[in-house]
């Protein structure tokens, strides 16, 4: 048998009870499911080293055990002395399994590593069901080794979901164990 991880089969067994139960979907196709993570990280000092891209990119290959792409600038900005081309930032987009394991690692062992945590704020919805989360340092991740870290740096996650509103997106995000904070 085939590995499968861990809130994959959570998300099939039970999550989709749940949210069938609180909306009422009438067909299993209707329950929203998490699509993609997308990791990001703008790297704004590249211009003058080079070198901080690598950094950027071998540290998110870490963490989420994907090869991750260095984003390049679209257009030339004279007072940052940035031209097209010019490698910017740094991302990585999850699916399948890979996605559903970052997201237990994020859920079990980072989050809980942040200073002073007391859960994610629920204002970072778009309006069309997707979750943006701002982290202030990597050293959350256990991956990283605090020694070898440069400059301590944040990063954007983005959960694309196929729900249709914020509030099917985010009983989704609790379901699968996201702690939002209580208002």
């Amino acid at each position: 048998m085939a590995y499968s991880p861990r809130l994959k089969e959570e998300y099939k067994s039970r999550v989709v009870n749940a949210l069938t139960d609180e909306f009422g979907y009438k067909n299993v196709m209707q329950v929203p499911k998490l699509e993609r993570i997308v990791v990001s990280r703008g790297v704004g000092a590249a211009v003058a080293d080079k070198k901080l891209i690598d950094y950027s990119v071998d540290e998110f290959t870490k963490i989420t055990g994907q090869k991750a792409v260095a984003t390049m600038s679209k257009k030339d900005v004279a007072n940052f002395k940035l031209r097209k081309g010019m490698p910017i930032g740094v991302k990585v987009t999850l699916r399948g399994e890979r996605m559903y394991e970052f997201l237990d690692r994020l859920i079990t062992s980072a989050l809980p590593r942040v200073r002073d945590f007391n859960g994610i704020k629920a204002t970072g919805f778009d309006g069309r069901g997707n979750y943006s989360l701002g982290i202030t340092e990597q050293i959350i991740f256990p991956e990283i080794d605090i020694d070898k870290v440069k400059k301590i740096e944040g990063m954007n996650v983005t959960f694309i979901t196929s729900a249709n509103t914020d509030k099917e997106a985010k009983s989704l995000l609790q379901e699968l164990g996201l702690p939002f904070k209580k208002n």
